[in-house]
């Protein structure tokens, strides 16, 4: 055995391990709380840096040390020389440097790095930029350094074209680079801006066709790979809409009047300013929200004085502005009528779809044609079968409704995991295609029985609808946007698997609530009925609260005003 070195068993080397680990933990703390009692007793100077760096360059990620160091440094710069300060900022990039090879996803050390470079009166923002590239080269899909060269590029107000063209440069190496297709997104709208369309605008027809181009060929030669499918459905998008009021409704009856807008706002003091004119001159009013929660919200409303529902005259005009918005919408009360209205179109304004020339229609239906053309060779590819969807609902949602649902189901049985997901996002395009249906047939009467339905969406496009039918669906909540529905008469909602009735608070004309067959257990859950004042028949049989003893008094007392309880 003389001359063989002796080797260690397991449980030396785990023992040696451990006092090694307790070593660095005791030097660790005592640095730690010999910074902590320097910057109590302020004491932040250059051996501050000293401590901080043994700690930060081997964990960087301890935040309230890198807020040590910008105190030490603010401290510093009183005290030192131009040369000095130029000697200490060289030795802290640097040393940022070192902290970024240790963990180059470090928010504390790029978030330093911003502050530093922020400071100084001439940066070298071009070794910045090769920093970035060099940190890029290493790990394409590192987003924070893709966060920090959008700083630097801002700050040095490097061309959108050379950005881009960087991008160009990654995406050809390795097409699964997400944060270089989404800074496409960012630089495109700036070297393309299009009038009215915002800072997240489309893009001229010309460069959506290169772009589609390059993006089918990343998709084609890597199918699974999800960043390109992504950029793909933001290429797909459509602008933001432009503010606008789509529909104003005035009620004799509830004296109220109600305005549904393109987006949530919020109104009151120091919000949104909403101005009614009747007859030209202006009236002060309190404005609402259908529920009561005054949050942000599609829909708004307001009590009106009886003076401005004087049934002797010919005609009452409404007239809403919209300052923020820079919108307006007027509507006309007649003489014997209950109620008037005026709004927009869904299917003029293009609401559920992208608005598209001939040529942009052309290049779709390409795009369609060749991913379904990638579907046959990849089956189970769920990017390629989500895309088909939305290319088919951004050229005819209508025409290809009956195809669209057929490859749900394919997408749902090849990716089980997002089924609910998909539910919902199947809920809400027929739903919009249910929208464009009432409106051509110009009815207020609104049938989605037997579709499946998961969720209600866009209810502030059905202020004006009369009846609705829900029956046949797996819905589990009528949610609180359903007081949308200022005009709703009668619901009917059997055989779904509903639990709350938050919804239908304050429906000022509900007269029938059909809801055989679903969850409802308590009668408390019926609480929100109390308001509907002219509700008169409620059908609850099949519910498990009927099972209640004592449920037919439970309810009178709960809903006094209902003539008729089937249980």
């Amino acid at each position: 055995m003389h001359g063989r070195l002796k080797v260690k068993t397991s449980e030396e080397q785990a023992e040696a391990k451990r006092l090694e680990r307790e070593q660095k933990l005791k030097l660790y703390l005592q640095a730690t709380q010999a910074v902590f009692q320097k910057r109590q007793a302020g004491e932040l100077d250059e051996s501050v840096l000293e401590l901080t760096s043994q700690i930060l360059g081997a964990n960087p990620d301890f935040a309230t040390l890198w807020n040590c160091r910008r105190e030490v440094i603010q401290q510093l710069e009183t005290q030192k020389s131009p040369e000095e300060l130029a000697a200490l900022v060289k030795a802290e990039l640097r040393f940022l440097e070192s902290c970024l090879r240790v963990n180059p996803k470090s928010y504390g050390t790029w978030h330093h790095r911003c502050w530093l470079l922020s400071r100084l009166p001439e940066p070298n923002w071009a070794q910045e930029l090769e920093l970035c590239a060099r940190f890029l080269e290493v790990d394409e899909r590192n987003f924070h350094c893709w966060d920090y060269r959008r700083f630097v590029a801002a700050q040095a107000a490097v061309p959108p074209a050379e950005e881009l063209a960087f991008t160009d440069s990654l995406i050809t190496q390795n097409f699964s680079n997400y944060s270089s297709w989404h800074y496409r997104s960012c630089l495109l709208p700036q070297l393309h801006p299009q009038p009215d369309s915002g800072p997240h605008g489309r893009l001229p027809e010309d460069v959506l066709l290169k772009e589609l181009e390059l993006v089918q060929n990343a998709f084609f030669t890597d199918p699974n790979d999800q960043s390109a499918w992504f950029y793909h459905r933001w290429l797909l998008g459509r602008a933001d809409p432009q503010d606008a009021l789509r529909c104003v409704h005035v009620s004799r009856d509830e004296a109220c009047l109600t305005v549904s807008f393109s987006r949530p706002l919020l109104v009151g003091s120091g919000m949104e300013t909403l101005l009614l004119m009747i007859d030209g001159s202006p009236l002060a009013v309190e404005w609402r929200t259908p529920d009561g929660r005054n949050r942000p919200n599609h829909i708004w409303l307001c009590n009106l004085p009886t003076a401005s529902l004087n049934d002797q005259l010919p005609q009452h005009t409404f007239r809403v502005i919209w300052t923020a918005g820079d919108a307006q919408k007027e509507c006309v009360l007649l003489k014997g009528r209950q109620e008037g209205w005026y709004r927009d179109s869904a299917t003029d304004e293009q609401l559920f779809r992208c608005e598209l020339s001939v040529e942009k229609s052309t290049v779709l239906q390409s795009e369609l044609e060749s991913c379904k053309e990638l579907q046959e060779l990849e089956p189970e590819n769920k990017w390629c079968l989500l895309t088909i969807i939305l290319l088919m609902r951004a050229l005819d949602p209508l025409l290809y409704e009956k195809e669209t649902l057929q490859y749900f189901q394919t997408l749902k049985a090849v990716d089980p995991m997002r089924a609910a997901y998909l539910d919902d996002l199947r809920s809400k395009f027929l739903l919009e295609n249910s929208v464009l249906k009432m409106e051509y047939a110009d009815v207020r009467v609104l049938h989605l029985a037997h579709k499946d339905l998961t969720v209600l969406c866009h209810l502030e496009q059905l202020l004006l609808v009369t009846h609705l039918d829900l029956s046949h669906n797996r819905l589990q909540v009528l949610p609180p946007a359903l007081a949308a529905l200022r005009c709703l008469e009668v619901l009917q909602a059997n055989d779904n698997a509903i639990e709350s009735l938050d919804g239908v608070t304050n429906l000022p004309r509900l007269r029938e609530l059909l809801l055989c067959n679903n969850r409802l257990q308590q009668p408390t859950a019926l609480q929100p009925l109390a308001s509907c004042s002219k509700l008169g028949l409620l059908h609850l049989q099949g519910n498990p609260l009927c099972q209640a003893a004592g449920i037919s008094e439970q309810l009178a007392e709960l809903l006094p005003l209902v003539s008729s309880i089937l249980t």
